[in-house]
């Protein structure tokens, strides 16, 4: 089957106002910034994403909020965006902060199938207020839910025509995830080569989870944070 879609604009046309998404990366590293900046040409509102971060006020999902196109976040870290800081204080924007490796798991279970798991993490913190809490070998858990959204948008270094993809070293972090939790998921490729082109044991993600590929051209390499000693 051939995903291939003409433009970013196309791949994300029917993303409508009150979507939820899982958008992939972690920081400014293997985010799909072009899909992102398609969708803030769109203008969607009231969106949900599920992302590990919010990207920075310039740039990423931080585009997005900018533009007032976020409802509610669900990360595990927002450091980085005064606007996020901003717009939160001031009730503009909901915000459910998760512990990263819950966040991970969530999606995962998301994935998989998995309506739900026990973790440590979080026990006796807000993260657990209203939860169910179970005892196991003398450890309290707190019950998590599994996290899918109505889209996923992914960042790969490779893809094929049907929909296999390839991640680039430490951009292979919530994009596997992200890609298996969303009902309809859309990935920019660095590159794009015909089905059979890639080898089997290099795919990180089965085109079965995905259903448009679009490539990208031209991609920033942004720190967000840039620390230098002195010489």
């Amino acid at each position: 089957m051939n995903k291939l879609m003409g433009s970013m604009e196309e791949a994300v046309q029917d993303i409508g106002d009150g979507a939820s998404l899982v958008v992939g990366g972690f920081g400014l590293c293997g985010i799909p910034e072009h899909l992102i900046a398609a969708l803030r040409k769109r203008g969607t509102r009231q969106l949900t994403v599920i992302s590990n971060n919010c990207g920075v006020d310039d740039w990423g999902l931080g585009l997005l909020l900018a533009n007032k196109q976020i409802n509610k976040m669900v990360s595990s870290y927002v450091g980085e965006n005064k606007t996020f800081e901003k717009q939160f204080l001031s009730g503009e924007l909901e915000v459910e902060l998760v512990p990263q490796g819950t966040l991970a798991e969530r999606l995962r279970a998301g994935g998989a199938g998995i309506p739900g798991f026990y973790t440590a993490s979080g026990v006796g913190t807000l993260v657990a207020e209203g939860k169910e809490h179970k005892t196991f070998d003398g450890r309290t858990y707190v019950l998590e839910r599994a996290l899918t959204a109505d889209f996923a948008l992914v960042k790969a270094w490779k893809a094929d025509a049907a929909g296999n993809l390839v991640f680039r070293k430490t951009s292979r972090n919530f994009n596997p995830l992200a890609a298996a939790a969303g009902n309809i998921t859309i990935a920019e490729a660095e590159e794009i080569v015909e089905t059979g082109g890639l080898d089997p044991d290099e795919i990180h993600t089965p085109g079965i989870y995905v259903q448009r590929v679009v490539r990208g051209i031209g991609y920033q390499k942004r720190i967000e944070r840039l620390t230098v000693r002195s010489s």
